[in-house]
């Protein structure tokens, strides 16, 4: 028993020089322990996202933190997620106004496979419909969107943001084949009732 203790406290004394916490030395034991499952191919493990890990420190911080905020579920029925079906082709709609950028990806039926918007990314106020938020967010839907194994994509673009150009050629960036462009903008084709004139 006295040998145990002893190499317990030595353990933490190396944590203490090394820098770690107990809980992280905790999580490396726990991840050398876990063996392959007998059966279980390694494709079936979850591999990282490859967008997501280029983005910049302070994205990633922001987008942990509000995994971290999300409220759990209430007491009762549980929604059971399906698994998500393997989707070769898909359409992106950008929707790009003033004031903020939405990039959605969805499959061909129209059945949302992954979305984010500048608000998500972290940004506030006027950084919201800039060019590089709008790059940022098509990475992050990107990457979600790659788990599922999209690859070509036909682009509809709507509003006159500045965010609309840099998100279609960050698609592009990301590894997804653009086979299609189309700008769906609403144009007014006579639009409203003109006021009376002025009688003086």
């Amino acid at each position: 028993m006295s040998e145990d203790k002893k190499d317990i406290k030595q353990e933490e004394k190396e944590e203490k020089k090394v820098g770690k916490k107990p809980a992280d030395v905790k999580a490396e034991k726990k991840n050398k322990e876990i063996e392959p499952v007998e059966g279980r191919e390694e494709t079936e493990l979850p591999e990282k996202i490859d967008g997501l890990e280029e983005l910049p420190d302070d994205v990633k911080k922001k987008l942990e933190k509000r995994k971290s905020e999300k409220k759990p579920l209430q007491k009762g029925k549980k929604k059971k997620k399906k698994a998500p079906a393997m989707v070769s082709v898909g359409k992106v709609y950008v929707k790009a106004t003033y004031n903020n950028t939405i990039v959605t990806i969805a499959d061909a039926k129209g059945n949302v496979i992954s979305w984010a918007s500048a608000g998500i990314a972290g940004f506030k106020g006027p950084k919201k419909s800039t060019p590089y938020a709008a790059q940022i967010i098509t990475r992050i839907a990107v990457g979600k969107a790659k788990e599922v194994g999209l690859k070509d994509v036909s682009v509809f673009v709507k509003g006159v943001g500045t965010g609309r150009e840099s998100a279609v050629r960050a698609l592009n960036a990301n590894g997804l084949n653009v086979t299609y462009i189309k700008d769906v903008t609403p144009v007014p084709h006579n639009g409203c009732r003109k006021r009376k004139p002025r009688r003086v």
